[in-house]
């Protein structure tokens, strides 16, 4: 029993390091095209099969990612964002929700809600809220909207094609490897305790 444990502590572990060591992967892999990610969609892949490894893998990317780069003001805009994206698709998981046109669309919001909240952390930590800031948050955006239009197309353009596939393989990974859950509880990744 212990030695079931073990191993499957140590797999978890193991599938949490793969999963951020892959995000990481596609953002360098990506990154002379400004702008074309593929981060969105490992964060979602991984939160729809994995659950909430999937989460802890896209904090290990972000704890990753100051390391690569060094901080900034970015840094806070990853740690809200990215693990919002694996728990989104989480809880889309857990509602059984499989419609590839929903899961791009989702995806696309979540795209630009990744460029309001990039732009209102910017804002915030140079200026604060004092007076105006609905006014620099819009110039400050609008100076950038060719940046998330880019962001926004790749995501409504790769979801459709990708997502399910790479789902589907993930999802007989997850099957194969991941403890047994029960019926009620699939998606939260609890072992099955019978």
């Amino acid at each position: 029993m212990k030695q079931t444990f073990a191993r499957g502590a140590i797999f978890r572990v193991a599938l949490i390091g793969i999963c951020a060591a892959l995000i990481e992967a596609v953002k360098l892999a990506l990154a002379s095209i400004p702008n074309v990610e593929g981060v969105t969609l490992f964060c979602a892949l991984f939160g729809y099969c994995f659950g909430w490894y999937g989460v802890l893998s896209t904090v290990v990317f972000v704890s990753i990612e100051p390391l690569i780069y060094g901080y900034n003001t970015w840094v806070l805009s990853y740690y809200l964002y990215w693990p919002l994206v694996a728990v989104v698709f989480l809880l889309l998981r857990k509602r059984g929700i499989k419609n590839r046109v929903l899961l791009t669309a989702v995806a696309v919001l979540l795209t630009v809600w990744f460029g309001v909240l990039t732009s209102l952390v910017d804002i915030w930590l140079f200026t604060g809220l004092r007076s105006g800031f609905w006014h620099r948050f819009a110039i400050y955006y609008w100076r950038g909207i060719w940046f998330y239009v880019v962001q926004i197309v790749c995501n409504a353009v790769v979801f459709p094609f990708l997502f399910r596939p790479l789902s589907n393989l993930l999802m007989g990974l997850s099957d194969q490897f991941l403890p047994k859950r029960k019926k009620s509880e699939k998606g939260l990744d609890k072992p099955d305790e019978t």
